[in-house]
């Protein structure tokens, strides 16, 4: 067998081999059973016209491990017309890689035949391996589809990147984790359908909770739980029973009392956002790991801390919003569970900041009186006039330029007639308002001023 036939030999019918894995078991075929990605592979989306369509070009996958990168590569091995070459870049060198790209020349002259060569975790390639491919992907010799866990921006060369479409997938949802788990259990030809397998809901989620998206480890706590019934004959006839306490004792995690839809899941946000509203950096801190720890998606828990931030502490400390979005960018950048650190230091500074609610009872008012009065006329004074008709009816006469004048401050209305006297913004004169009441003080000064001189 030459190197070409060797490089060539596809894996996709030992896939459902008895020793197999579960998780290479039942890596899907074709799209009809990929689970998640909805955004490229959903009808009318951009891979799924170009798998379907066969008009392929050169991609790289990005995204979390257990995602669907190889398996989208290998749905596309079975559908194009091209020669398919899957290749490791953990386990492959140039001179593998310029032996592939030789034949690869070889069969595009002497058959007119395309070439895919998939790459997976193509960013351990250095820079030599990767400017390799340039020339031939250039030709159109190969159309190379890449697949990475880490930024294509940082990690890529920029010749390389310039030639790929990046395309950006997503960690899988506990929904998306469940159903792919639920398939394993009654799936007769490649999972575990085969076998009496006693599960409950709350088990499948408890596992779903824990891989945190990565359908790999997901399939592989399935497995190992049913003591690899799929690799024997002695587990026919018998009932395999699976409950979060096996589950447990094979992760070495306890399940903590969480269920993501039901009460302790808003007890447990209510108990997060009044220990940041009461300044307790401690029970803050307690409180988000209880949450990361039993599962809940971190970004639901920055996304509440965001909230805080401008509902509790506005603009007495302006920075923690901005800490908390950097908190979320940080999570974003390097995941978990180093990313934790970072929505950790959220919540402490979030409950060491001054605190207000002014912004939030500013809310509150402003949203009475809209709706109670509906839609109020602008004034006359401060509306636009672009034409001579809008002039001649009356727009933006006796407006007032502030900046003619001493300190571009001047007496004038900006509110409807009915609501001229409302004042929705208290600053509580803690942290920062401190120094917004007093600039509030100084203007009311500055514009009786020019009322009594004009």
């Amino acid at each position: 067998m030459t190197l070409f036939e060797e490089l060539e030999k596809n894996d996709d019918g030992a896939s459902f081999k008895r020793f197999a894995p579960l998780a290479e078991r039942m890596r899907p075929v074709d799209l009809a059973g990929f689970i998640g990605q909805e955004h490229l592979v959903g009808s009318g989306k951009v891979l799924e016209k170009m798998i379907n369509e066969d008009r392929l070009f050169s991609i790289i996958f990005w995204g979390p491990p257990g995602c669907g990168k190889t398996t989208l590569a290998k749905i596309i091995a079975n559908k194009t017309k091209s020669r398919f070459i899957s290749y490791s870049a953990v386990t492959s060198g140039i001179k593998q890689i310029k032996e592939v790209m030789m034949f690869a020349q070889i069969e595009k002259r002497t058959q007119n035949k395309r070439t895919i060569l998939f790459i997976d975790e193509i960013h351990r390639f250095n820079k030599a391996q990767q400017d390799a491919f340039l020339p031939y992907i250039e030709d159109g010799t190969i159309v190379l589809i890449g697949a990475t866990t880490e930024n294509p921006s940082f990690e890529i060369i920029s010749a390389l990147l310039s030639r790929c479409k990046v395309y950006v997938l997503n960690k899988l949802s506990s929904q998306e984790i469940e159903t792919l788990l639920r398939n394993a259990i009654t799936d007769k030809e490649r999972g575990l359908g085969n076998f009496d397998i006693e599960i409950d809901d709350s088990t499948i989620s408890f596992i779903s909770s824990f891989c945190d998206g990565d359908s790999r480890i997901a399939y592989n706590i399935l497995e190992i739980a049913s003591g690899g019934a799929g690799l024997r004959s002695d587990t026919e006839g018998r009932t395999l029973k699976i409950d979060i306490p096996l589950i447990e004792n094979i992760i070495q995690k306890k399940a903590l009392l969480y269920d993501k839809d039901g009460e302790e899941h808003f007890n447990l946000i209510s108990a997060l956002h009044k220990s940041m509203r009461g300044s307790d950096p401690d029970a803050s801190v307690y409180w988000t790991l209880r949450m990361i720890e039993s599962g809940e998606d971190p970004m639901y828990i920055l996304r509440r801390m965001v909230r805080f931030a401008s509902e509790d502490i506005g603009l007495a400390d302006p920075a923690a919003l901005k800490v908390t979005l950097d908190a979320k960018e940080a999570f974003n950048f390097i995941g978990p569970p180093e990313g934790y650190l970072a929505i950790l230091e959220a919540a402490i500074y979030l409950s060491l900041a001054p605190k207000s609610n002014a912004i939030y009872t500013t809310y509150s008012k402003v949203m009475e009186d809209i709706k109670n009065y509906q839609s109020l006329p602008v004034p006359m004074h401060i509306r636009n006039a672009p034409t001579k008709l809008m002039k001649e009816l009356g727009y933006s006469k006796d407006y007032i330029y502030p900046h003619n004048h001493e300190n571009a401050v001047v007496y004038q209305s900006y509110m409807p007639l009915e609501l001229k006297t409302r004042k929705y913004y208290q600053p509580t004169g803690r942290g920062f308002e401190k120094e917004l009441k007093e600039r509030l003080e100084k203007l009311k000064e500055l514009k009786e001023k020019f009322r009594n001189k004009y």
